[in-house]
């Protein structure tokens, strides 16, 4: 008798042959984005935020007044670093007040409108220095310490007020006219009490401020020009050229140069 085969049920799964091995899973590697570029990272946005090239050229300016004026080696070390840390305020605050108009126009060198810098840190980074420059100013003496912090803030007043107009060179003829005096009643600790500054002085240095407004704004006439803007330099670039521009105001920064070191050898700096 014939032997039959159980009776199992057929399967109506399609074939789809043998199973494939499983991937083994991908090691993780380096980031494969683009790295950041060098001014970008740590610290770095932060301190060009903060205008260093005027900051350190202002500092170094008032430092060797405060030395060719026979200040003691400390004294003028202590200028230096007051002078520095409000210029770091003054570059901050102007960063931040035109970050959006920098970021329409595309500036370079501007980590906060390009968004490299958080507008937050920064403030607080301009916070922490104001905290820092108050000791550091009254500790040449109260007077002159507020003489100092007076142009600071007349200089971030400039940098909301006036700056478009006729009038645009009057907070930086005031900023400049109290530096003057912040060295001339300044000595060491904060009971320190100087003398007035020579008229003659206080006019040269008002005069110098003048002549930085003017220099500082050629790089921009451009975008101030495309945003309506009427100010000195502006009308002055409109009539010369900037080339021409350029060249009268190295010549008057010269001669205010000049006529400040005449002054600082026939008169002195105090009264």
């Amino acid at each position: 008798m014939a032997r039959t085969r159980p009776w199992r049920p057929r399967s109506t799964a399609p074939e789809t042959g043998p199973e494939p091995d499983p991937q083994p899973d991908p090691q993780p590697g380096p980031a494969s984005g683009p790295r950041r570029p060098l001014q970008h990272r740590g610290p770095l946005p932060l301190l060009r935020a903060a205008h260093p090239r005027q900051a350190v050229l202002t500092a170094a300016g008032l430092a060797l007044a405060a030395a060719l004026s026979d200040r003691p080696a400390r004294e003028v070390g202590l200028v230096f670093a007051t002078v520095l840390v409000g210029q770091a305020v003054l570059g901050w605050h102007n960063d931040l007040v035109d970050r959006e108009r920098d970021r329409r126009h595309d500036l370079p060198g501007k980590p906060v409108a390009q968004g490299v810098l958080d507008p937050g840190n920064t403030w607080f980074a301009l916070l922490c220095a104001v905290l820092l420059l108050v000791p550091l100013a009254v500790s040449t003496g109260v007077t002159a310490g507020c003489f100092y912090l007076l142009s600071v803030a007349v200089g971030m007043l400039g940098n909301v007020v006036l700056r478009t107009g006729a009038l645009s060179w009057l907070p930086w003829a005031v900023s400049f006219a109290l530096y003057p005096c912040y060295l001339s009643y300044g000595g060491w600790g904060g009971a320190a009490v100087g003398d007035a500054p020579e008229p003659v002085v206080v006019v040269l240095f008002a005069l110098l401020g003048v002549g930085v407004h003017v220099l500082r704004a050629l790089w921009g006439l451009v975008p101030d020009h495309e945003d309506g803007w009427t100010y000195l330099p502006l009308k002055a670039g409109l009539r010369l050229g900037t080339s021409r521009l350029l060249l009268v105001t190295a010549v008057y920064l010269c001669l205010v140069l000049t006529g400040l070191a005449l002054a600082g050898t026939w008169v002195g700096l105090r009264a």
